[in-house]
């Protein structure tokens, strides 16, 4: 066994219960997938990241659902970088961070964390018929083509019609096992369509998105950084937000409000990366024992 400083950390909020929550594992990076999943379960959160040394950037970040390790994922990007500010191991300006889906800069002011993700990569449309069946949502509450987007990570960004249509949505796992193999995925937990619709929870939104997760994760995301980039990306390629910079929810239907800032970086059409912003609350700070192996 070896002794590991962690922070739980809910990103994406400014207060204690909001947002996402994340266990930062500081110094864990070398341990096995097996060990990383474990403690994802044992946590119950959505997913986790291990930090260790890195050649190529000034931290190596890995993160793990429950079931499996990721490339990237963006609450739990905002979650490290608060948990390093909180323990003092970053003064602040900038940081570079080596994550499986590449070099990730993140800038600091204040409180206020900004990761750059990316530039998207679009992926085939998904067929509207099998998106509502994952959905358990009639094929007129979809917008437009649902697309496979990643700025890290691959979602089916779906645009529905309004916040009724997305309160109503519920997930079918084996309509959503039809999807997922439409599209390509590996598993059944990595191609649940990210919901949205063009409306904020709060005054001060303008999108509110929901994220139904398959087992062994919890049955919703209370924010997800990684979507939100990649479903920003989606919306400014086809016409569907104006705006250079926009305010993103999620959460607000779980008890869980979350807010992010995300903002283009190049043209509409040819974008070269999104920066989505957020702050994070150190909820927890302390040591775990974890096995070398299982």
């Amino acid at each position: 066994m070896a002794r590991f400083d962690f922070d739980w950390v809910d990103a994406f909020s400014d207060r204690a219960f909001g947002g996402n929550g994340c266990a930062v594992v500081h110094g864990g990076a070398h341990l096995p997938v097996e060990v990383c999943t474990a403690y994802v379960r044992e946590t119950s959160l959505v997913e986790c990241t291990f930090t260790g040394p890195s050649e190529v950037a000034d931290v190596k970040v890995r993160y793990f659902l429950a079931s499996r390790e990721i490339p990237f994922a963006g609450h739990p990007t905002i979650a490290t970088v608060a948990a390093m500010l909180d323990r003092g191991l970053i003064a602040g300006g900038s940081i570079t961070l080596e994550t499986g889906a590449g070099i990730v800069p993140v800038k600091l002011d204040g409180d206020l964390i900004e990761m750059t993700q990316v530039a998207p990569e679009f992926g085939p449309f998904a067929d509207p018929e099998l998106v509502a069946a994952a959905v358990s949502l009639p094929v007129e509450a979809i917008v437009g083509q649902p697309q496979k987007v990643s700025t890290g990570l691959p979602f089916c960004v779906t645009v529905l019609r309004d916040r009724a249509a997305l309160e109503a949505a519920e997930l079918n796992l084996e309509a959503l096992a039809v999807l997922g193999k439409s599209l390509g995925a590996d598993g059944i937990d990595m191609m649940e369509p990210f919901l949205v619709t063009l409306e904020g929870a709060t005054a001060a939104g303008d999108t509110f998105s929901r994220l139904l997760m398959a087992p062994p994760s919890p049955p919703e995301d209370p924010f997800t950084g990684s979507a939100t980039g990649a479903m920003a990306s989606y919306l400014w390629k086809h016409g569907l937000m104006e705006k250079a910079e926009f305010v993103a929810e999620q959460g607000h239907g779980m008890g869980r409000p979350g807010q992010a800032r995300v903002a283009r970086v190049g043209a509409p059409d040819a974008l070269e990366g999104v920066r989505v912003a957020g702050e994070g609350f150190v909820l927890m700070r302390g040591t775990v024992d974890l096995p070398e192996a299982l």
